[in-house]
């Protein structure tokens, strides 16, 4: 079975940070061949969508993969769909991010 893949706003707000971030550093060319990359990576999960670690001690249900171990991915499991809930580039705090997310959520 073959899952949809979907990026939250979050998600997608940090792709485009990501680009941003890599056009001024490197080139326009090298952020959007990067960034799509990274999409297409996301977009592999709906063949294969329990990959990477669990992290239920973050939030339940939680999963992180990594992308060339520069990009942390983190994203839910359902039945039908993969949700990706985070990119996160170079080392930034996903834990602290994710958790405070899921602890407003709650509330």
């Amino acid at each position: 079975m073959r899952h949809t893949v979907v990026f939250t706003p979050e998600a997608q707000e940090q792709l485009a940070a990501l680009y941003r971030y890599i056009a001024v550093a490197a080139s326009p060319t090298i952020a959007e061949r990067y960034v799509s990359a990274v999409i297409t990576y996301c977009e592999g999960l709906k063949t294969f969508p329990h990959r990477g670690t669990r992290r239920d001690d973050i939030r339940p249900g939680l999963r992180i993969t990594n992308y060339k171990k520069r990009v942390a991915i983190a994203f839910n499991v359902d039945t039908e769909q993969v949700s990706i809930l985070g990119v996160f580039y170079g080392g930034q705090d996903y834990e602290t991010v994710l958790q405070s997310d899921f602890d407003e959520s709650e509330n």
